[in-house]
């Protein structure tokens, strides 16, 4: 049987310190949870989501003219 040696868990959207402080504090309360630490936003974050939505778009623009 495998053992896990931690987790990574990604949030809904970007969330501000304030918000996330419960967010950590509530995961360190997990039995076995040694260390918690946020990732934060980079300009590289908001490149690839944009990069991802054009993408998303020109699929989605490409459907739609292969369909009329």
């Amino acid at each position: 049987m495998a053992r896990v040696k931690g987790f990574t868990v990604t949030l809904e959207r970007d969330t501000k310190e304030e918000d996330f402080q419960r967010i950590l504090e509530a995961v360190e309360m997990i039995k076995g949870v040694i260390h918690v630490e946020p990732s934060l936003v980079t300009g590289n974050d908001h490149i690839n989501r944009t990069r991802i939505k054009l993408e998303v778009t020109r699929n989605i623009m490409k459907l739609v003219d292969e369909t009329e």
